[in-house]
């Protein structure tokens, strides 16, 4: 008995890769959920009697909506019987395919798994995966299928970006719109470009993860250009935690950077934004990174102050007495203020007017540091995305209020007196 199916290019692509765990993130009406349940039936028909294929929704009544009738018309030749009650469904060689929600996730736990299904992951608790359906894929072995819309950068983005990143040979993810079914004609794509807006249009259709941010900070006030003449360069420093990074059970993801902002400001207060260094580094690392752009920019320097300020500062001072190096490090200071508050004080007027200009170097390499402070200027402020690099930025306006007359007695409670200026 055989079963013939008809499959998109993208279905094809995927389901000929032998990689142990797949992500697929697509657009609406892309053809997922029908993809998932040929691969349901492909797998069960190869898996051992013994074992069975998982499906889970964020919600019971979405899996029964989603995939019940699906797999049901699908596998018709192949199926022995199905339980509706249980959202059972088993195949003529005795393996059976279960249909369940996570919003229960109790009802997941005790199987044997030879293959699973999380479909719309993004809208369902990372728990059912990390803390059950992983588990009941290792006597096997199996495999796994993610798929869904993202919504944002949760953690479905994570695991996008562990397969996208090319670090776990057992992941691997991809990305389709919905033009990517051939089956729709592109019209109706156009069409649904022109009447939605463009926050709904990215996610839904183009599959983006880069659809959260809370237009803080326009894309427009974005400018490139050369180093001014004249001006004079400040340093400024947000520190991360000095974790461990190798053996920390964090996920990296999660951790914070460290960044380290180099500016040029002109006497008129505009900022060229030479560089910002952003990385996860240790202690030592960080105070030698430090170290290398006093040296190179021969300026002052500020480093946000706190526990991991007195961390570094040890290693900093040492490494300037062994290379004769002389100069003010100022610790600067939340100010008691929230940091999206801070950051938007600092800098929103002055990109909105034209004041901030990045340095227009190597501004297209994707690996290069205009590329990811753009992602995190765009995206701010959004939970789980980094804003190190903009944070570090902001503390230039408090560097130059301590250079144009600002006091120590007064630094807890500083603020722009021209939010324009930023000074």
């Amino acid at each position: 008995m055989a079963l013939h199916f008809e499959l998109l290019k993208w279905q094809k692509e995927v389901l000929a890769d032998k990689t142990r765990f797949k992500v697929v993130c697509a657009g609406r009406r892309a053809g997922k959920s029908r993809f998932a349940a040929i691969v349901m039936l492909i797998e069960g028909l190869q898996c051992p009697s013994d074992a069975g294929i998982l499906y889970v929704a964020p919600t019971q009544g979405q899996a029964r909506v989603i995939m019940w009738g699906l797999v049901n018309e699908l596998g018709r030749e192949v199926i022995a019987k199905s339980h509706v009650n249980n959202m059972e469904i088993t195949l003529v060689n005795g393996v059976v395919i279960y249909i369940r929600g996570a919003d229960n996730p109790e009802t997941l736990r005790g199987m044997k798994l030879k293959f699973a299904v999380l479909d719309e992951y993004a809208d369902m608790k990372p728990f059912a995966w990390e803390q059950v359906v992983r588990a009941a894929l290792s006597d096997l072995q199996g495999g796994a299928l993610f798929i869904g819309t993202p919504k944002g950068r949760n953690h479905f983005y994570d695991i996008y970006q562990l397969g996208d990143s090319g670090d776990d040979e057992e992941w691997k993810s991809w990305q389709f719109f919905t033009a990517d079914n051939e089956l729709i004609p592109p019209k109706e794509v156009e069409a649904a470009a022109r009447s939605m807006s463009s926050f709904a249009f990215k996610q839904e259709y183009l599959a983006s993860f880069d659809n959260a941010g809370t237009d803080t900070f326009k894309e427009g006030w974005i400018k490139y250009g050369k180093e001014p003449d004249s001006g004079r360069f400040f340093i400024a420093v947000d520190l991360a935690g000095f974790k461990d990074i190798q053996n920390t059970s964090d996920k990296k993801s999660r951790l914070d950077d460290s960044a380290i902002a180099v500016v040029k400001v002109t006497d008129d207060g505009k900022w060229w934004v030479r560089k910002i260094e952003c990385g996860r580094w240790d202690i030592r690392e960080t105070a030698i990174r430090v170290l290398k752009n006093i040296r190179e920019f021969k300026c002052q320097i500020g480093i946000e102050k706190g526990t991991t300020y007195n961390a570094v500062m040890p290693y900093l001072s040492d490494l300037m007495r062994k290379h004769n190096i002389a100069t003010h490090v100022e610790p600067l200071s939340h100010g008691n203020k929230d940091k999206t508050d801070r950051v938007v004080w600092a800098l929103q007027g002055l990109f909105e007017h034209g004041r901030i200009t990045l340095n227009e170097e190597n501004k297209d390499d994707r690996g290069g540091w205009q590329y990811k402070f753009v992602d995190q200027y765009l995206m701010f402020p959004t939970k789980n995305v980094h804003d190190d690099m903009i944070d570090s930025l902001s503390y230039i306006s408090q560097m130059s209020i301590t250079v144009y007359g600002g006091t120590d007695d007064a630094e807890d409670d500083y603020e722009p007196l021209d939010i324009i200026s930023g000074i």
